[in-house]
């Protein structure tokens, strides 16, 4: 199977790189820089390799290297950002910090012909974000683009197969930054596009089938996409070794408790405990206003419902989670700055009653993970079913949570979604938040002192940035109607149009 090597230098968009790469049906892995050698690298039969960006300044001392003979290796590299800047560091090249004109965001990208660029107009819109760049380039080398601020946006040294860029092609706010990740990975790499979902499948199943031989595995089911598609997958590395527990909390959205159940015992056969310890999270959140400690409230008790399960149950070796990607960039990776704690990965206690955690679709985006439960047979309507988050409606109520407030969100939240799929308005994602403000209105001729939701919806392909939605005025004020008129705690509504970045998908 034909590889390409994304090396991580500690930047947050190492698995975008790659996914973008598997997209064009090559496979792709992620090795810190640190914990792969040369040696290793020669061994491994890779086509490419792609350096990725990061938040430091090459040149300091304590800031992630290589071993630039890697430069002399015979195999084709690409830089992006921090990493074009390191090969051009390694090679020889000047690297300054620019100061006062630091490019970030969209930005006019002039180039000149090379393999890198090969059917990208002469001027597009790329996507910067720099605060070094590279001032000399080394011997070899030639500057192959330029912006207005900054006089090395590219490089290549054709010879070797070697190329850096500063802008990212891995985001889609850069116009042609598919077309220059095409040119290298076929172009110049070589690959033909042999890698499928199915392989990942496969090869998941596989080792899962090897590493947790004879173990009882016990899943934390949420009813999501994610904890869905990762029970189904470890349903067929392990079979019948597999249980599932699906913790209510209380702070689901309306149904979902008994849609799971009917789902997965009743139509995928899987074994499916359910536990409804509505009282016990809510006694535990109860007075707690700050978002990071609810998390980690909720991720405790969620490991300590499973640990009693296990005990119930009879000892269970090992836990299965459904965390993907974005949980894991948005609490922190390596050098990577926390976002956020997601309750499956920052908000786990230190001390558990399981041998190990398997998350075995870490390395996917959501809609991979779709991809994977399709073919894994699951029903197109769970798999296509809204993101919700673990730690549920908690991170949807802003400030102390209640079985009142819960409950009010609950209602307001479905009736969006329903006004929505009845339009045929269907963004990346959408839900209602109950805010923490109170606000003076009136019905029929009373004065009232009610709650204030906000509506949510986004539109994304990756989940790592996300445009808001622009819904029809129409749906909006039927569902604003609506809310007001059935939901009585609740007497207005707003509808949040911030992007991410700045904000986050999930308001908490």
């Amino acid at each position: 199977m034909e590889k390409i090597l994304v090396l991580d230098f500690g930047g947050q968009y190492d698995l975008l790189i790659a996914r973008r790469v598997r997209e064009l049906g090559v496979y792709a892995e992620i090795m810190p820089y640190d914990k792969i050698t040369l040696d290793q690298i020669k061994e491994s039969g890779y086509k490419g390799i792609i350096f990725t960006g990061g938040p430091n300044s090459v040149y300091d001392a304590s800031s992630p290297h290589f071993d630039k003979e890697i430069l002399n290796a015979d195999i084709k590299i690409l830089g992006i950002c921090y990493g074009h800047q390191l090969i051009a560091y390694m090679a020889g090249g000047l690297i300054r910090s620019a100061g006062s004109i630091s490019e970030y965001g969209k930005t006019e990208l002039t180039v000149k012909p090379c393999a890198l660029f090969t059917d990208v107009p002469e001027r597009s819109v790329c996507w910067m974000s720099h605060t070094d760049y590279v001032n000399e380039v080394p011997e070899g080398f030639a500057v192959t683009a330029v912006t207005d601020h900054c006089p090395c946006a590219a490089m290549a040294d054709e010879k070797r197969g070697i190329y850096g860029v500063q802008f990212h092609p891995e985001v889609t706010h850069t116009e042609y930054g598919k077309t220059v990740l095409q040119n290298f990975v076929f172009g110049i790499c070589g690959c033909s596009g042999d890698w499928k979902m199915e392989d990942f499948i496969e090869r998941t199943v596989e080792k899962y089938r090897k590493e947790l031989a004879g173990k009882r595995v016990l899943c934390a089911l949420s009813g999501g996409v994610d904890s869905s598609v990762a029970a189904a997958l470890m349903h067929r590395a392990v079979g019948d070794r597999l249980t599932c527990v699906f913790v209510d909390h209380g702070l689901l959205r309306k149904n979902e408790g008994d849609e799971v159940e009917q789902v997965f015992r009743g139509k995928l056969h899987m074994n499916l405990v359910r536990v409804n310890a509505q009282e016990r999270f809510l006694s535990k959140l109860a007075g707690v206003r700050e978002p990071e400690e609810k998390r980690k409230i909720i991720g405790e008790q969620f490991i300590r419902v499973f640990e009693e399960q296990s005990r119930v149950l009879g000892r269970m070796d090992v836990l299965v989670q459904g965390t993907i990607y974005p949980d894991v960039v948005e609490s922190g990776k390596g050098d990577a700055s926390t976002i956020k704690s997601h309750h499956n990965v920052g908000g786990l206690p230190s001390v558990m009653d399981f041998e190990g955690i398997v998350e075995p679709l870490r390395e996917l985006f959501k809609d991979e993970v779709r991809a994977v439960g399709l073919a894994l047979g699951i029903p197109e309507h769970l798999v296509m079913r809204q993101p919700f988050p673990g730690p549920g409606l908690a991170v949807r109520i802003i400030g102390e949570i209640t079985k009142e407030k819960a409950d009010a969100l609950r209602e307001a939240d479905a009736i969006f979604r329903q006004e929505l799929e009845t339009a045929g308005v269907i963004p990346s994602q959408y839900f209602a938040v109950l805010t923490d403000t109170q606000s003076v209105g009136v019905m029929g001729d009373a004065r009232t002192y009610g709650r204030t939701v906000a509506l949510r919806a986004v539109t994304t392909d990756d989940f790592m940035t996300a445009d808001w939605t622009r819904i029809p005025y129409d749906v909006l004020e039927a569902a604003s109607r609506r809310i007001t008129n059935e939901v009585p705690a609740i007497n207005r509504v707003v509808y949040d149009i911030t992007s991410k970045p700045p904000a986050t998908v999930e308001w908490e």
